[in-house]
């Protein structure tokens, strides 16, 4: 269902953001992420001059290369438009995030390397995204090797991260039974207030 009719109203700013995950001829996993922020007006920049409408005030790239442990091997920004003229100076530090893995405790861990005066705050925006979509992008990889591993008795690491994956819920009494905390489902025949 989509959302409900907005009242009238006219376009400002618009940010596209794209990320795609890709599997490597050399068994690694690139994460890719591109935002570009437009205005639907012209408006002078002190650093560029003017900005015509449609034109990017920020447009930049960051790529995640990743091991199938979910660590980053190799960590690569570019900012090809920023409203400074010294913003594409922040985009290298963003190698500094080769060597973190990606999960509990990642944005931290990113902040500590690239937060600050040290990175770009719209780069660093970036990698929450870049962070979830290495996780769909290994999803099947490292769910077949976890099926070869036996790993029944290790919960998944999705567990109570969201609403569907809450350890109480029908998603997990479904999929993982073994790690579900919610109430017994009642027998079968039996309704609520019956012994």
């Amino acid at each position: 269902m989509p959302l409900s009719k907005p009242t009238g109203r006219a376009l400002l700013h618009e940010r596209d953001i794209t990320i795609r995950g890709y599997r490597r001829t050399d068994g690694r996993f690139d994460i890719e992420a591109h935002l570009i922020d437009t205005k639907s007006y012209s408006f002078p920049n002190d650093d560029r001059g003017e900005i015509p409408a449609g034109e990017p005030l920020h447009e930049m790239w960051v790529r995640l290369t990743v091991d199938d442990n979910l660590t980053i091997e190799a960590s690569e920004a570019v900012t090809e438009h920023g409203p400074y003229a010294i913003c594409p100076d922040a985009a290298p530090n963003f190698a500094r995030l080769a060597g973190l893995s990606i999960g509990r405790g990642f944005l931290k861990a990113a902040s500590e390397r690239v937060g600050g005066v040290a990175g770009c705050t719209h780069l660093r925006e970036l990698l929450q995204q870049l962070g979830t979509t290495a996780l769909q992008t290994l999803y099947a990889v490292r769910a077949r090797r976890e099926e070869v591993e036996g790993s029944a008795t290790r919960p998944p690491r999705m567990l109570d991260s969201c609403y569907a994956y809450a350890t109480d819920g029908p998603v997990v009494r479904r999929r993982w039974p073994a790690f579900y905390t919610g109430p017994d489902p009642l027998p079968a025949g039996t309704s609520a207030g019956e012994e």
